[in-house]
């Protein structure tokens, strides 16, 4: 993924695990809605129902008898019923019980309830018809027993049948209204099971995706946490792989742009101080090489001139294997046993020239010998406790070389009987080993390899020096004990480089 190209966006994973949360909640809520909406409408539809079939089956028998009856007996006629507020008009009590449940008729659902209501409409049309009879006698002048006979035997009975068919309708209402609750029951029965399941597919895919969305961002964010910890400590090295195409995505591909960059930086950097090293290494040598070469070629001809070509032969030899060591084709790195040879070479010179004042001992345990050391470690030792040691000493005086282990570490210490110094000197020396070798004033052959070994092994490694007036002093290096063979191809690979 490029730089900065987001497509599945951390905001984005979170909407959908909202969304996968909230919408079957909605679509459970807005069923539920409707389905009571449901209930509620067909409920209120038959309590109106049951509402208009019960004016009439308290009343409407009722007031058609007793208004037939007085029509029948003359106390009312039809033509002034009308304004005779204590009787009911019959004509108008059946258009109005007509009108009422033919709008029943067509809003009742009930398959029983309609059939009632058929059978009611039938039996008004009928009424209606016989009330027209006894009208049409009215007019006639007809025998009054023959109304009364007509009332009883027609009127009364179908009046009796209407409200029969409203009381059943009313009855069918009832049931309707108890499957209607059944029903509700039953659904709401239905829905609680199917909700129950619904939320549990809806928790499992919820847990799934939670999951699925948290480790796709802790888990980067943890790798880039370790990440950045082991950056943190040096290691340039590692990469972090994330492939959410998320925000974390392009925080990881920056991590490793910034981490490859620096890795290139501290390579160039590692490789500038490996350069400085040699440098340094090279103006070590060439501060001992002129002065030394001079001084030991002046020793063969005087050996040569004192008729003694035995030592001067000997002394020819142990400077060639002290120049071969020295040069070690270019190699940083030497072993243990060379270092040791090539201490043994100066000091076999330099006791030629100063046998009168100076003795030496080398005490470097062999199972040490294949250990890599930095070349030119041992010698400005030696050198050091020769030229500002011995030297000015006016007895004889000695110099003591030994190597042990201990704890995984190399101890080399470099001991002196000479002058020694004094506690502020011995200060001020201190200080100055602790500076770069390009800032030090004095002792630029013990800075040079106490850098070095700092550069090379870390800053717990390094040189300490104890003196002491009149009785001589002690220099002590500490190294890791590492095989030469682990780094012995490729100081060969530099050192071929180098040559070239």
């Amino acid at each position: 993924m490029r730089l900065g190209q987001v497509k599945y966006s951390i905001k984005n994973k979170l909407m959908l695990l909202s969304v996968v949360v909230a919408v079957p909640f909605l679509i459970m809520v807005v069923y539920l809605i409707y389905a009571l909406h449901n209930y509620s409408a067909a409920y209120d539809t038959i309590v109106s129902n049951m509402t208009v079939a019960n004016t009439y089956n308290l009343n409407f028998k009722e007031e058609m008898d007793e208004s037939l009856y007085k029509l029948v007996v003359g106390a009312a006629t039809f033509e002034s019923i009308k304004d005779d507020t204590s009787l009911e008009d019959p004509y108008v009590l059946i258009e109005e019980l007509r009108n009422d449940f033919n709008k029943l008729m067509r809003i009742t659902t009930d398959g029983e309830s309609r059939i009632w209501l058929q059978i009611l409409l039938r039996n008004i049309d009928t009424l209606e018809d016989r009330v027209g009879d006894i009208s049409a006698n009215l007019e006639a002048e007809n025998s009054y027993d023959a109304n009364i006979e007509m009332l009883d035997n027609n009127i009364y009975i179908m009046t009796e049948l209407i409200q029969d068919n409203i009381q059943y309708y009313i009855y069918y209402q009832t049931q309707s209204m108890d499957h209607l609750t059944k029903r509700l029951n039953e659904r709401v029965n239905t829905f609680t099971i199917y909700c129950a399941i619904l939320l549990g597919v809806i928790l499992l895919i919820v847990i799934m995706l939670t999951v699925m969305i948290v480790t796709g961002i802790i888990k980067p964010i943890q790798e880039l946490s370790q990440a950045t910890e082991k950056i943190s400590k040096g290691d340039f090295s590692v990469r972090v792989q994330v492939d959410t195409n998320d925000e974390v995505a392009v925080l990881a591909d920056g991590v490793n742009i910034m981490t490859e960059s620096i890795e290139r930086f501290v390579s160039k950097i590692k490789e500038d101080e490996r350069k400085m090293r040699r440098a340094d290494l090279r103006l070590l040598q060439e501060q001992i090489n002129p002065h030394f070469l001079y001084n030991t070629l002046d020793t063969i001809v005087w050996l040569i001139e004192g008729n003694d070509p035995d030592k001067a032969v000997s002394m020819v030899m142990s400077l060639s294997e002290f120049f071969r060591l020295v040069l070690s084709k270019g190699r940083e790195y030497i072993t243990i046993q060379e270092e040791e040879m090539h201490i043994k070479s100066y000091l076999e010179i330099q006791q030629v020239r100063y046998r009168d004042i100076m003795d030496y001992e080398i005490r470097i345990a062999p199972e040490l010998y294949q250990y890599k050391i930095l070349k030119l470690t041992l010698q400005p030792l030696v050198e050091n406790s020769l030229y500002h040691g011995i030297k000015y000493k006016r007895a004889k005086g000695n110099i003591t070389v030994t190597g042990t282990m201990a704890e995984g570490n190399i101890h080399f210490k470099v001991e002196d009987d000479g002058v020694g110094m004094e506690e502020e000197e011995l200060a001020n020396l201190r200080r100055e080993i602790m500076k770069p070798c390009k800032d030090t004033g004095k002792g630029f052959g013990l800075a040079n390899v106490n850098e070095r070994i700092r550069m090379n092994f870390g800053a717990e490694y390094s040189m300490t020096i104890d003196s002491k007036r009149g009785e001589g002093t002690s220099v002590e290096i500490v190294i890791p004990a590492v095989p030469y063979e682990q780094t012995e191809q490729m100081e060969d690979r530099e050192g071929a480089a180098i040559s070239l």
